[in-house]
């Protein structure tokens, strides 16, 4: 086959390729919130943040999501530092994360079409939990969960700005304290 027949072939595959791409990130999504929600209805509300967290290193990489909440600042942090950031920042996130749950009461969830990027899949959701409505759009990359932008608001975006701020004062020590602290506090 010369070259000239393999370009409209190659120009083909691209848009499947992407069609597969999102198709899989949609069905990815909705396993990890079935699975979620399954934990979560066996769960005790104190025990929720112990029983998620293994779901949710399945499906979130809470490293990629550390090192972007961190910024630029984080290729200073040495590889201990790093890891350590990196633990402390996932069980903040599952604390939270965690925190909204009510073992038992299931949001109604509608996924949208996804969008493919170059670089990630965008899934967006409409949700309604507890008598209110929500705009969720979870970010996935390598079909795992990146960032979760809730009501237009990004969650690494929110925690880079405390987290930036806390580099700017005193290097990966003042972060990983910063992390430290808020973890320590009671929910």
């Amino acid at each position: 086959m010369t070259l000239r027949f393999l370009i409209p072939l190659l120009l083909l595959a691209a848009p499947l390729a992407a069609s597969a791409q999102v198709a899989e990130a949609q069905a990815r999504l909705q396993t990890a919130v079935t699975e979620v929600l399954g934990v979560a209805d066996r769960s005790t509300r104190s025990a929720l943040p112990n029983t998620l967290r293994p779901v949710l290193q399945k499906y979130v990489s809470f490293e990629t999501m550390t090192r972007r909440a961190v910024g630029p600042g984080w290729r200073q942090f040495s590889p201990a530092q790093q890891q350590e950031a990196t633990q402390l920042f996932t069980t903040l996130v599952i604390r939270s994360y965690s925190s909204k749950f009510t073992p038992g009461e299931h949001p109604a969830i509608t996924y949208k079409a996804a969008v493919a990027t170059a670089d990630r899949v965008e899934v967006p959701t409409s949700m309604v939990y507890k008598g209110s409505n929500y705009t969720v759009v979870y970010r996935m990359e390598q079909m795992r969960i990146t960032d979760v932008v809730i009501e237009g608001v990004s969650m690494i975006a929110n925690y880079r700005a405390q987290l930036d701020a806390q580099f700017k004062k005193g290097g990966a020590t003042a972060v990983i304290s910063s992390l430290s602290q808020s973890v320590s506090r009671p929910q």
